[in-house]
């Protein structure tokens, strides 16, 4: 049904004189619509007729692009190798508005003015399209094409909508999408620093679908748009310009078609807006009208991105010839002649000269849409160097599947086309000069083949001189190692502020985050990186910590003497009064008290942290359990025994001092055992003392079982040191206060240094001053104890006899019953 409607248009328009210019014969013809004249806007009949493009207002560029085509098919069917003998031709028309020149694209679908809407597979004039120019009538008329994938290649629509296959299954194009001229924008405002732009589009799909590109890709940069409208050619510009320049905004986009672009552009001019920069897209980039405006040069700075303008070698000859052997003459009545196509005075009185100095923008892309096509048939028809298989009825999906699988090189361009019929982009980016010759200097390329690149030399932009580039940004960049915290809605305003010690900003990842240190490392304020820390523990290696092991296997060694000399010297009375078997049991105590600082060297591990210390607190608190009995029982003997002799008699008979050792080591014993069962102490990394450290130690576990533990182990030393007090005028041979109280205060001031130090100090050798306090609890007991005795035994042997021992308690009575 739509096909009957749009073919009765057609025979409304079928009373057209047509110039030979616009039609060439050819076993293969190819469709082609140029702006040869361009209608401003819609025109309304008074009665039913197509659109006469010819009383339109004339555009040279448009002609230019027409001249290409032809210039293109010629040098095809001059070639011997594409296409040897076949001849290609074309069918012109003048496309000068979209939504009114559907007669020519009725033409194109047809077989001689007829659509068979019954049959499956029609026949239609050309086998493809070469066209139309922008994004809008590209839109407008490629679903007649769709229909029966008729091939269509455009020279100029950019609009990234069209890379839709399953909307437009048939369309190709030989110049960069809108989404590779966007990224070509993004890029040069990156590569200037800015972040604060303006985008003004139009009413149109070209523009709509380039504000859409520009707002999604801008999410994953540091890119704002600070303000967007969409304009046309009634819009109070004067407003918008001042809206803009209102919110301080240097960078100004205008991706709009040329005449709104052109206006847009003229307002800022007559009401003195200075100093911007303008980006111009590929529709108004290379304007040579507008660039010699009046007063141009003072809006500021304007870039342009267009695509990479290649002229055509032979062009400029063929131009001349063609203008020499043209007719002058066209058909005043259509019936006497069926060569001619369309109307067009102006094409024939143009000079040579005119066209060829008119912008070669599109000339490249025109060129290699016809190539794309010649290629395509030299593949189908299965060309040799002996010729190609004609007189065959092609059907234009097969052109098509052909196009889409063709790769060529084309003035050392390589044309090809991916799944969305897209080719490789290759863009530039002018910088205009007005009143300078040329008008328009490339200062940046960006190409996708092989690889993506964009470049741009930054000698050749206007303040490369002074070294000062414009300022448009919401916010002053921060500071090496600030965050930004965001102010507003626009990401790019806001404050800045310094990132904390232990934290660190990339801002290439993240701008707006001051990220965590990973473990083991560390950063000052301000940081951008972490550093490694240096990993501290008590190392084998260390003076300190080698010292510190000779003096505990000395222990250890004097230890195991004293077992043996006691031992030897057993039924001395020196021993006996030391304790007998006790004092054996408390050497023992001595050496295993003293095993857990051995613990303390190497890493941590769980098996030694649970170590260090419940081997001292178990063990000596059995020793300090004998020296407190012991000292018991010696104030009982001289003190208690003649006043409560029936407890002396129990204590005697029941062996009361070792009911009470093992009383409370039992209950050590449990203490110690709830402290590893509930909370033993564990490997703790600690990251917070030094910044550029981490100490390698062990936490103390739960802080209730170890007090309950120690608390044990400090009142049992209260309770000896009690008990020593009480026997301090007992005989000298027996008198232990003495030794008890200096070994019980070289524990106290060892372990109040080593809770001090571990209160104002950090670092590893806290772990080694809590050896130091064991290791020199022990050696007290050893040197108040144990040493006078050995010293006796060994030195003074008189003294370890029977009889001494006597006449010492004899001197104790003496004095005892005198008082």
């Amino acid at each position: 049904m739509l096909r009957c409607v749009f073919l009765a248009f057609h025979f409304f328009s079928k009373y057209v004189c047509e110039p030979s210019e616009f039609n060439l014969p050819g076993d293969y013809k190819l469709g082609g619509i140029f702006p040869v004249h361009t209608a401003s806007e819609i025109i309304i009949p008074n009665s039913p007729m197509a659109l006469q493009c010819y009383n339109q207002p004339f555009t040279m560029s448009g002609y230019q692009m027409f001249e290409v085509m032809r210039f293109s098919v010629e040098q095809i069917n001059n070639s011997t190798t594409i296409l040897p003998n076949v001849t290609l031709g074309y069918a012109i028309f003048d496309f000068c508005l979209y939504n009114q020149n559907f007669p020519s694209i009725l033409d194109f679908i047809s077989d001689n003015g007829h659509i068979n809407v019954s049959e499956k597979e029609n026949k239609h004039n050309v086998i493809g399209l070469v066209g139309p120019y922008g994004s809008t009538e590209a839109l407008a008329i490629a679903p007649l094409f769709m229909m029966d994938l008729i091939p269509m290649i455009s020279y100029a629509s950019s609009s990234y909508d069209l890379s839709n296959k399953w909307v437009y299954p048939s369309f190709l194009r030989t110049v960069p999408t809108n989404q590779d001229i966007i990224m070509v924008i993004i890029n040069l405002i990156q590569h200037f620093g800015w972040n604060w732009v303006a985008f003004i589009s139009s009413d149109d799909s070209y523009s709509q679908n380039g504000l859409e590109l520009f707002r999604s890709t801008i999410k994953d940069t540091s890119i704002c748009l600070a303000f967007f409208y969409e304009i046309t050619l009634n819009s109070n510009y004067t407003e918008i310009l001042k809206r803009i320049d209102s919110l301080s905004i240097n960078v100004i986009i205008v991706f709009t078609l040329e005449d709104t672009a052109r206006a847009f552009v003229e307002t800022a001019v007559r009401i003195n807006i200075r100093d911007k920069v303008w980006i111009a897209g590929d529709a108004w980039s290379m304007d040579a009208e507008l660039s010699t405006w009046p007063g141009i040069g003072q809006v500021g700075t304007i870039f342009g991105v267009t695509a990479t303008t290649l002229n055509l070698p032979g062009f400029d000859e063929y131009v001349y010839q063609t203008r020499l052997r043209l007719e002058t003459d066209y058909c005043l009545n259509c019936e006497d002649t069926v060569k001619c196509n369309q109307l067009c005075d102006n094409c024939m009185n143009e000079k040579p000269e005119d066209i060829i100095k008119e912008s070669p923008t599109y000339s490249f892309s025109i060129q290699a849409a016809v190539y794309t096509f010649a290629y395509a048939l030299h593949q189908v028809l299965n060309c040799s160097m002996a010729g190609c298989a004609r007189d065959q009825d092609i059907p234009p999906y097969v052109v098509l599947q052909n196009m889409r699988q063709t790769s060529f090189i084309l003035q050392n361009q390589y044309v090809k086309f991916n799944q969305y019929g897209d080719p490789p982009a290759s863009l530039a980016v002018v910088l205009w000069k007005p009143e300078e010759n040329p008008l328009f200097v490339v200062v940046a390329a960006y190409n996708t083949h092989p690889t993506i690149n964009f470049t741009l030399n930054d000698d050749l932009v206007p303040w490369a001189e002074n070294g000062t580039v414009p300022y448009s940004n919401c916010s002053v960049e921060c500071e090496t190692g600030f965050k930004r915290v965001q102010t507003s809605i626009h990401k790019c305003c806001f404050q800045c502020e310094k990132c904390k010690a232990q934290t660190y900003i990339n801002t290439t990842d993240d701008a707006y985050t001051c990220a965590p240190c990973a473990e083991g490392y560390w950063s000052d304020e301000k940081s951008i990186i972490c550093k490694k820390r240096i990993i501290v523990f008590l190392d084998l290696k260390d003076p300190l910590c080698m010292l510190f092991l000779v003096c505990a296997v000395a222990f250890i060694a004097i230890s195991i003497g004293l077992i043996i000399l006691f031992g030897i010297n057993y039924n001395t009375p020196v021993v006996k009064s030391a304790g007998g078997n006790m004092c054996f049991l408390m050497l023992f105590c001595l050496v295993l008290a003293n095993i857990g600082v051995f613990f303390y060297f190497g890493v941590p591990d769980p098996v030694n942290c649970a170590l260090r210390n419940v081997f001292f607190i178990f063990f000596y608190t059995i020793c300090l359990s004998c020296m407190g009995v012991r000292s018991f029982q010696i104030v009982c003997v001289f003190k208690m025994a003649a006043q409560f002799p029936d407890v002396y008699h129990w204590w005697m008979k029941n062996n009361g001092q070792w009911l009470c050792i093992n009383v409370y080591s039992f209950i050590q014993l449990i203490a110690c055992g709830i402290w590893l069962l509930t909370g033993r102490p564990k490997p703790y990394n600690d990251s917070t003392s030094f910044k550029d450290q981490t100490i390698l130690t062990c936490d103390m576990g739960s802080m209730v079982t170890s007090t309950l533990a120690w608390s044990c182990l400090w009142f049992l030393s209260i309770v000896c040191f009690c008990f020593s007090y009480m026997g301090k005028d007992l005989p000298k041979s027996y008198n232990e206060a003495k030794s008890i109280t200096f070994s019980l205060l070289l524990f106290y001031l060892g372990w109040i240094a080593y809770f001090t130090a571990y209160i104002v100090f950090r670092g590893a050798y806290i772990q080694l001053f809590n050896a130091v306090a064991q290791l020199s609890s022990s050696y007290g007991i050893i040197f108040s104890f144990y040493m006078p005795r050995a010293y006796i035994i060994i030195f003074q042997p008189k003294k370890n006899t029977q009889a001494y021992f006597q006449s010492s308690i004899q001197t104790y009575t003496q004095t005892i019953s005198r008082m």
